[in-house]
């Protein structure tokens, strides 16, 4: 094929280019004024910024009905910071399982058994694009999972498979899911997420929710391991509750914080939890359409039931690709991923450096349904520019 014999740009380009599956497009609407109230040069300690931490807390568990009783707050360094404050403060009592089934849930299944290196540790893996074999897992155990893989393109599609009575602790890394998916929240007892994924948030603020169970067996098992001051959320052996009122252990940035807070608004007008996930779900079926008519590209998840609404994840499969080896794989991509940045059309939607090569497009309800349309015409555009460049 010649470029000669190749259709023209598509004319429509999406509102906004940003597919990236972390940091995620802003807002519709969003721009750098909604900061301007910001408390810079201000002491996060001050009434006003505990209020506003405050306000980020109970704003987040309003939207996702957080239940009674949890203890929600905010804590350093992301959903990465979140997961492991909690496995290096709570695991270790009893034996071990861990999902596995994408590059994140493969790097808790490195600090479980290569970091902490906790005996009796139970992996339940699957590859990219399965879901693991959830019968496998042992309730008497705790258990880590993620519940929509981000690098995968897998979700957990309900919790029926959770019993409503388990000995262990379930924790559960829910960072591409909440505001998007259901949790069912009485059936886990620690989950973690960040700012920067279904909101559109800024990096580096993990948030943190503790059921009573989770708080209780902080409370009452002995500390097995030296903590850092970044993951200690006991003091004199009872929880800290200040942490869960908005006194964070380190400092945030305020800047950060108030546009977590523009964000928390903004899912509110939208409808909340249940909106949100209309709007991504609407992001899903755009794609699964244009997907169907489309013979060089497929999903990554095999299955439709676990296709996740999010991240959503997508393999080249025209034959032509799949009979080269894979440095001109990586090549192909990156002359594709490359074409679509120089447009302003799309920009960060190669998958994820440990995923198998393929595209990545994040479908959170900050992405709208106008610009994902716009977007599907440039890659079938891009990719018969490079297929044409052989």
């Amino acid at each position: 094929m010649s470029r000669l014999s190749i259709s023209p740009k598509p004319q429509k380009k999406p509102e906004n280019p940003c597919f990236s599956s972390g940091p995620c497009a802003k807002r519709p609407g969003w721009n750098i004024n909604v900061l301007q109230n910001a408390l810079v040069g201000r002491s996060h300690r001050s009434k006003e910024g505990r209020a506003r931490l405050h306000d980020v807390i109970h704003r987040s568990a309003e939207i996702l009905d957080v239940p009674e009783g949890w203890k929600l707050g905010i804590v350093p360094a992301s959903d990465t910071g979140a997961v492991e404050m909690v496995l290096w403060a709570l695991l270790g009592s009893r034996p071990v399982d861990v999902l596995s089934y994408d590059s994140f849930s493969a790097e808790w299944v490195t600090d479980v058994v290569e970091q902490l290196k906790l005996p009796n540790t139970n992996i339940i893996h699957a590859e990219y694009g399965e879901l693991p074999n959830l019968d496998e897992i042992q309730w008497d155990n705790d258990v880590v999972m993620v519940w929509n893989g981000t690098t995968s393109g897998v979700k957990i599609p309900n919790g029926d498979f959770i019993p409503d009575h388990h000995d262990g602790l379930v924790i559960c890394d829910a960072t591409s899911a909440v505001f998007s998916m259901d949790l069912p929240w009485s059936k886990l007892d620690v989950v973690t997420w960040s700012w920067q994924k279904v909101l559109g948030g800024e990096a580096a603020h993990g948030m943190l929710a503790l059921s009573p169970r989770a708080v209780k067996r902080l409370e009452e098992t002995e500390q097995l391991r030296p903590l850092p001051k970044i993951f200690r959320v006991l003091k004199q052996g009872k929880l800290n509750e200040k942490i869960f009122e908005g006194d964070t252990i380190n400092t945030p940035s305020m800047l950060c914080v108030e546009d977590a807070l523009d964000g928390l608004r903004w899912a509110q007008s939208v409808g909340g939890l249940a909106g949100l996930k209309r709007l991504s779900e609407n992001n899903l079926r755009i794609v699964s359409q244009w997907v169907a008519k489309t013979a060089w590209i497929e999903f990554l998840a095999k299955d439709e039931k676990y296709r996740s609404h999010t991240s959503i994840c997508l393999k080249i499969v025209d034959p032509w690709f799949v009979a080269l080896d894979n440095k001109s794989q990586k090549t192909v991509l990156s002359k594709l991923t490359g074409l679509l940045a120089e447009e302003q059309v799309a920009y960060d939607i190669a998958s994820y450096r440990d995923a198998p090569l393929g595209l990545r497009l994040w479908g959170g309800a900050t992405v709208t349904a106008a610009s994902m349309e716009a977007l599907l015409p440039w890659l079938d555009w891009a990719f018969a520019m490079v297929k044409a460049d052989g």
